[in-house]
């Protein structure tokens, strides 16, 4: 016989009379998806359905096919974004492959819409290998204005980036890596300018060399930070290690210009800035040998690597990746601005001038309400993706990437 199918909303299906499980309100949101196609025009006779299908449509293939840049003009391709992922490295879930990875994608899509007014479409894949993932999506792109590549493991997740912004001229954006460095830049320039400092002042230690570390140490080499050092499981990523994988060796290449070696809790002492994004914990005794007024940025979810409650002992500004605290280092501040700005102006990459501009822009919009918990702007707050796609736009015009 068949395993009896659980309804999470209904009960635990358990036998008759046993007490029904609490209703769900997660289950309950998600029942059906969370999106769905919408026309944007009407098709209320003949002559509606003539001119959105056959023969109407006719005219505008002929066009395309004569002049193939009118389809930014006459399709959805310029306005919308393909959200792609393997499941591999799910929101803190890990590999749960591409089914399970569907209701995160949606999500995903809802929030381009929602805060950067982009329209996005979930794409989950069944393939693990580099060449795989790369082929497929270069195949699916004629349909899309850029690509966001979300949850794929590292260290594949920098070579499908790489390779893909090589084969194609439409923006193709790594959110696990770039929409986390470009919030977390943001909130450290007003955490140092909160305290009288700026970036060229501050030493930074990075707890976890993945996809997130690695962008957030390039970021921060390329805004002027003092120095920075990224640790792994096994300590400080140094030159002298003989265990570095090729991304690490890159990496080594370009932070710990001290030349610091040992575990993470020796990078610590005198640090200005902490900043994980790694899971574990730090032990406090580390975080009270960093410098006085101390910026820490514990970012894991559900479990910050420095709890808040030791940080505030030591630190005067701190951040969580968590909505329950303040100073939340949300990517929702930074992917649908980013990629409104490029969409409008048809950008062929985002650069690095333009993940700075999103900063910089970022930080700008609390600039001159700066307080201990309020470094960073709201997700909700209004502001935010105007000024964000305006400054992204100007920076692709800039970089000669924009196309209009």
């Amino acid at each position: 016989m068949a395993a009896e199918i659980v309804n999470p909303l209904s009960g635990s299906g358990a036998e008759e009379g046993a007490q029904e499980e609490p209703f769900d309100p997660a289950f309950a949101l998600h029942r059906g998806g969370k999106m769905a196609v919408r026309a944007t025009v009407p098709v209320r006779d003949k002559d509606d359905l003539s001119l959105a299908y056959t023969p109407g449509v006719a005219k505008v293939c002929t066009a395309i096919a004569e002049q193939p840049e009118l389809v930014h003009d006459y399709t959805w391709k310029s306005q919308v974004v393909a959200v792609v992922t393997d499941g591999s490295a799910v929101l803190g879930l890990g590999d749960i492959g591409p089914e399970a990875s569907l209701p995160v994608m949606e999500g995903k899509a809802i929030l381009f819409k929602q805060f950067g007014g982009v329209d996005a479409v979930p794409i989950a894949l069944d393939c693990r290998e580099v060449d795989e993932l790369v082929e497929t999506v270069v195949r699916l792109a004629p349909s899309f204005g850029g690509v966001n590549l979300e949850d794929i493991s590292a260290p594949r997740c920098f070579e499908v980036e790489r390779r893909l912004q090589e084969r194609l001229d439409i923006p193709v954006f790594h959110d696990d890596q770039h929409g986390t460095a470009v919030v977390t830049l943001a909130a450290l320039r007003n955490a140092a300018k909160l305290t009288g400092r700026t970036l060229g002042d501050l030493r930074a230690v990075i707890s976890g060399a993945g996809a997130a570390g690695v962008a957030i140490a390039r970021i921060l080499v390329e805004a002027g930070i003092g120095d920075v050092a990224v640790c792994d499981r096994k300590g400080i990523v140094s030159r002298d290690r003989a265990d570095l994988t090729d991304v690490k060796r890159e990496l080594a290449g370009f932070t710990n210009k001290a030349g610091l070696a040992g575990p993470l809790e020796s990078a610590l002492d005198g640090a200005d800035v902490f900043i994980g994004v790694s899971g574990g914990t730090v032990p406090e005794a580390a975080v009270a040998k960093m410098a006085d007024n101390a910026l820490i940025f514990a970012m894991a979810n559900p479990n910050p690597e420095i709890h808040p409650d030791v940080a505030h002992k030591y630190a005067a500004v701190v951040a969580t990746g968590r909505s329950d605290y303040p100073n939340q280092i949300n990517n929702v501040l930074a992917f649908p601005g980013i990629f409104a700005g490029a969409l409008q102006v048809r950008a062929s990459r985002i650069t690095e001038g333009m993940k700075l501009a999103a900063a910089e822009a970022l930080a700008a919009v609390v600039a001159d309400e700066l307080s201990a918990d309020r470094v960073i702007p709201s997700p909700f707050d209004e502001r935010v993706a105007p000024a964000v796609t305006a400054a992204v736009a100007a920076a692709a015009r800039a970089d000669g990437v924009a196309r209009r």
